[in-house]
């Protein structure tokens, strides 16, 4: 695959190269936040949930 890459010029090769890693970081983040969003209404849920529970019991 590297000797593919060997007709471009390197500058153009290492910013495609930290495009993608940032593209990547980005979306990893994205996917980060939506699951800590998730987690945080699944704990106020599962709280609200036992409060009710006990509360009624």
């Amino acid at each position: 695959m590297l000797d593919s890459l060997a007709g471009y010029p390197h500058w153009f090769v290492v910013a495609c190269a930290m495009l993608a890693a940032a593209a990547l970081l980005w979306l990893l983040l994205k996917l980060l936040k939506a699951a800590l969003w998730l987690l945080f209404f699944g704990i106020l849920l599962a709280g609200g949930a036992t409060a009710l529970w006990l509360l009624f019991k």
